[in-house]
């Protein structure tokens, strides 16, 4: 719930799992087409632009008109910086190099066929993802805080 009290959907409901779409895409990558993997990219960006657009408008219908564009539209793209980050970019580097990391570390350490290989790197980036994301967060929260939303204070987001 928000600081209202509000359930927001695209936070508190199982639509969040939808901005990790990518982090499975990438787990899945040597098993899957690329086309697939895009596609994994496709969902987790249209999440975060539904996310941006939903608290824009929220923001908008609680905000006194003289001020309702400017506050809805810094807390929309607030937003959209901050799931860009947490959601999709950092997860999605992050997911394929602990992928590639363990794939390359297995071959080189022990002999068995790609194939396996490749499954038991796949299992290591989806086991990682659940420990991945509150750090990602909080760093994203941490940079922000102390970069881009120094310029701008938004309240009711």
């Amino acid at each position: 719930m928000d600081i209202s009290g509000e359930v927001n959907i695209y936070r508190d409901t199982w639509v969040r799992y939808l901005g990790y779409a990518n982090e499975f895409g990438e787990a899945f990558r040597s098993h899957v087409p690329l086309s697939i993997v895009k596609l994994s990219y496709g969902i987790s960006s249209a999440y975060v632009l539904a996310d941006a657009c939903n608290t824009g408008l929220r923001v908008y219908k609680k905000t006194p008109p003289a001020e309702a564009i400017r506050r809805s539209g810094m807390a929309g793209c607030d937003v959209l910086v901050w799931q860009a980050f947490a959601s999709v970019i950092i997860p999605g580097i992050t997911i394929n190099r602990i992928v590639a990391g363990s794939t390359f570390v297995l071959q080189k350490s022990i002999k068995i066929p790609i194939n396996k290989i490749k499954w038991i790197s796949t299992i290591a980036g989806l086991l990682s993802i659940p420990i991945i994301i509150k750090p990602i967060d909080h760093f994203v929260d941490l940079t922000m805080d102390n970069s881009i939303r120094k310029f701008y204070k938004i309240s009711d987001n």
